[in-house]
């Protein structure tokens, strides 16, 4: 193309397909502020059906790790609510909204088609208002509702819970946010799908009900539900309330402990078809709380495992437990994706043959995995009479990896943000952090726990953590903060 100073390219030269490519990389609040009353082609364009079916009125801005703001500037907000919505009201499908601008978007145009609602960071009592009060929230939500996005706000990092363990959670009261979910299923007649304080990793309320509640939890509609508990007890209570037609869950759980009730509910889950079930804290429940759960899901089409499970007999979890304990109970399994961390406690009067990683292995084969390809890996802590196994389905799905220690051979996993490294027997070198850097690309928080001096063999070669916003080195040997904050051979971008 050649060009020269007496005809400058203008974006009014550029074709509609291109001109849709930016507006589409724009948000919709600057596409609404900047381009709309510009002249009738911007107009066209930006206000397209297809581009503005879906409206984020939301701008999230990152203040700091743990703290985000959503809100929208006053004066960008009031053009929009009174220029633009009223114009494309009847055409907006789904929309997401933050605490200060629901009530004047809410209030500026009916919205007769909208069945989806994103409600983000709204504070737990400002929330409880509009649920219980006379408000046009309230209305969308018991009339027309279909699918909900709910965000608590963060208010603190609680340091207790935090455990310097890089597991950070927020001081919420788990009465009030268990009130907002029981309010919602009760109130929303129409609601098909629910994602409850599961929309960001690190805003992760959770609700306890099972104590609190004096009645069953009912929804003669629900079919998909994402929510975290506190306890196993709390998914226990909701897979056996009246949910009836619940048929996807995706939960994750912050302890699995030793049960609180010894009736042993038995009675089949034959609506579920898909389980997804997470928790990065360690437990020793595993036989006796996991998998009579499992047992019941005879119907079962997706499995998904996310576990860190502690143990005092020799059996490890492979292959060849996996099959014999989960998937004969299940016959319409068709998907199973796991990733298992096992810490094997060898009582030292007890002689143990080392399960290796060939026999990890070898244990997926002709098990129902032939189609799966499963990565692994032994690591034998002789001091502490201590065996980590870990196990898991590639390409790796999660985006947590927890325990990475020295036993680490490589591997691709792009879908990784959180990273936790531990190891009380071997201190990690340049080259280990090398092949992190590489086989983690997307990295965001990288956790270090290892208490022993680098023998600092470090060569010239850079390493570089390109996304890495978050490095926690609290249970760490100062070297390892030399090496990520002094030296020269480690570049934090990001950071």
């Amino acid at each position: 193309m050649n060009t020269s100073n007496n005809n400058p390219l203008n974006i009014l030269d550029l074709p509609n397909e291109i001109l849709l490519n930016i507006i589409n990389k724009l948000s919709f609040i600057d596409v609404f502020y900047s381009l709309v009353d510009i002249n009738e082609r911007f107009n066209q364009l930006s206000l397209d059906p297809l581009c503005i079916h879906n409206l984020n009125m939301t701008v999230m801005t990152m203040k700091s790790f743990f703290e985000y703001t959503f809100s929208v500037d006053d004066q960008v907000l009031s053009r929009i609510c009174e220029n633009i919505l009223p114009h494309i009201h009847s055409q907006v499908y789904e929309i997401t909204v933050e605490q200060h601008s629901i009530e004047r978007i809410l209030l500026n145009a009916s919205y007769p088609k909208l069945y989806s609602i994103s409600l983000v960071n709204f504070q737990e009592e400002k929330l409880l208002h509009y649920l219980t009060g006379d408000s046009i929230l309230r209305h969308l939500l018991s009339q027309q509702i279909t699918y909900l996005n709910i965000d608590i706000q963060k208010k603190c990092i609680d340091m207790k819970n935090e455990d310097l363990d890089g597991i950070y959670s927020f001081t919420s009261r788990p009465c009030e946010i268990s009130r907002i979910f029981i309010l919602i299923l009760s109130l929303c007649k129409q609601l098909i799908n629910l994602n409850f304080c599961q929309l960001f990793s690190k805003r992760n309320a959770s609700i306890c009900i099972h104590q609190i509640s004096q009645t069953m939890c009912m929804s003669e509609s629900l079919t998909k539900l994402k929510v975290n508990v506190k306890d196993f007890d709390d998914c226990l209570y909701l897979l056996d309330s009246n949910l009836k037609y619940l048929s996807k869950l995706i939960i994750n759980v912050e302890h699995i402990g030793p049960k609180e009730n010894v009736t042993l509910v038995t009675k089949k889950l034959t609506k579920l078809k898909y389980f997804s079930l997470c928790s990065i804290y360690e437990t020793f429940n595993y036989h006796e709380r996991i998998i009579p759960l499992l047992h019941r899901m005879i119907n079962l089409e997706e499995l998904i495992l996310f576990l860190s499970v502690v143990k005092f007999s020799s059996d490890v979890i492979d292959g060849i437990q996996l099959h014999d304990e989960i998937l004969v109970h299940m016959p319409r399994l068709n998907k199973f994706t796991f990733s298992i961390n096992t810490e094997l406690l060898i009582e030292n009067d007890i002689k143990t043959n080392i399960t290796t990683k060939e026999d990890i292995q070898h244990s997926f084969i002709d098990k129902e995995f032939e189609q799966v390809q499963v990565g692994s890996y032994v690591y034998y802590k002789r001091l502490y009479s201590v065996i980590e196994y870990h196990i898991y389905t590639l390409p790796y799905q999660f985006e947590n990896f927890l325990h990475l220690n020295n036993s680490f051979q490589g591997g691709m996993f792009h879908n990784v943000r959180r990273l936790k490294m531990k190891d009380n027997t071997h201190h990690f070198e340049h080259q280990l952090l090398k092949v992190i850097s590489q086989d983690f690309p997307f990295l965001k928080e990288l956790i270090i726990k290892n208490i022993l001096p680098q023998q600092k063999q470090h060569s010239s070669s850079l390493i570089t953590f390109r996304h890495l916003i978050l490095l926690n080195l609290a249970q760490a040997h100062v070297d390892y903060a030399e090496e990520f904050l002094v030296d020269k051979n480690i570049h934090l971008p990001s950071l």
